[in-house]
């Protein structure tokens, strides 16, 4: 897929820097338009110079999900984080530290018990954190409900250590949604209750600087809401089956495939499929199965075959996953002496390039990205926001 470019291993975790640099540069151009900040979502790819990278093209900062990604970002020279969900009771004093150690760091809260936690922590250190309220739209995993967001900013307005920041809302189970209109309509309804928000934070006095959230799957509706001061996105990076497969918002997607897993054929000794060195333990399954892009013929279909292993199904015999035995079918089909070798299908130690199936999950299974220029030269970037707590 990458001429020139021979892989030290496999399976290995690939980035095509020119995919990458493209998809960078075209959410920075669309946030800039719109007069958003970006702030990249760091939990997709765990990735301090990937995330040094998105704020030298323009992001005002990243998003964390956790404590330890937190960290991991701070030490790798990124100077204003967010930390996107609630932390557990352990984690207030390490993000003061945070703030001590000359990093911006923000805080996202849903309960009076975090606020009050937090602010805690802040005066102990000697901090002041930012303080960001989270907003349930919808998703029903963290935040609090919309009745309870004045209460929580006036809180955290008037406890000593802490900068009410604003408040965040990300509508993440709209981001998948294949039905495009119904997922627009619903996107529209969080940015009416957010409007209805930010209006009762002013009359109150509790304008909130930041009104942060959104992703890859709304960002052209979240762009253009008027409510959103700040884009979270973070897979348009690398842009996986499963935001491909649900459908742009608006138009095509303005970002492309850049994240891949190449492995290689270890075994071709049946005519319906190979067997490639990539299984479970190389990609998530949580999603869509991963999408053959290169080194088999058009068409063919990579499905586990257990941990380690993995098959790449030539086209003609992708009949022979709807029911019945596979096993059966695999040896009907090598008995059969009429049936021909697929001229396409991989030989042993060929290499075959799967798009990933879903981003985030996928690159947790890996040390590093590889990241792979266009005349086959690559860096090893560390995913050094993995295994942190």
């Amino acid at each position: 897929m990458i001429p020139g470019f021979v892989p030290p291993q496999t399976p290995l975790l690939v980035v095509r820097r020119s995919a990458l640099d493209r998809n960078l540069d075209a959410m920075q151009r669309l946030c800039d338009l719109a007069g958003v900040r970006l702030r990249a979502h760091g939990k997709t790819h765990k990735c301090s110079t990937l995330g040094r990278q998105q704020v030298e093209t323009g992001a005002v900062g990243l998003c964390a999900q956790t404590v330890g990604e937190a960290e991991a970002f701070a030490r790798g020279g990124i100077s204003d984080i967010l930390v996107t969900a609630p932390h557990a009771p352990w984690g207030a004093h390490r993000l003061a530290a945070l703030a001590v150690g000359g990093a911006r760091i923000g805080a996202t809260v849903d309960s009076a018990e975090q606020i009050e936690r937090l602010g805690e922590a802040a005066r102990t250190a000697g901090a002041v954190l930012d303080c960001v309220i989270d907003v349930d739209p919808g998703t029903h995993r963290t935040g609090a409900h919309p009745s309870r967001i004045l209460e929580l900013a006036r809180l955290a307005a008037d406890t000593e250590g802490l900068n009410y920041a604003g408040i965040q809302a990300y509508a993440g189970h709209l981001q998948h949604l294949s039905d495009v209109p119904a997922r627009k309509a619903a996107d529209e309804g969080v940015f009416r209750m957010l409007a209805g928000l930010v209006a009762d934070l002013r009359a109150a006095d509790l304008a909130p600087g930041v009104v942060t959230g959104g992703g890859t799957g709304t960002h052209a509706w979240d762009l253009a809401s008027g409510v959103f001061t700040e884009l979270q996105a973070g897979s348009y990076a690398f842009m996986d089956v499963e935001y491909e497969d649900c459908g742009a918002p608006e138009g095509g997607w303005p970002f492309e495939a850049s994240l891949f897993v190449v492995a290689s054929a270890i075994s071709a000794n049946h005519k319906s499929h190979v067997t490639i060195d990539a299984g479970f333990k190389a990609m998530a399954v949580d999603g869509p199965p991963a999408r053959v892009v290169a080194g088999a013929a058009k068409g063919a279909l990579w499905r586990p075959m257990g941990d380690e292993h993995g098959m790449i199904l030539d086209p003609s015999a992708i009949p022979m996953l709807k029911g019945g035995s596979f096993v059966e079918a695999v040896d009907n089909l090598d008995a059969d002496v009429g049936a021909p070798w697929p001229a396409e299908a991989p030989k042993a130690g060929d290499l075959v390039w799967l798009q990933i199936g879903h981003c985030d999950p996928t690159i947790n299974l890996y040390d590093a990205l590889h990241v792979v220029a266009e005349d086959g030269s690559w860096e090893r970037w560390p995913i050094d926001a993995r295994r942190v707590s």
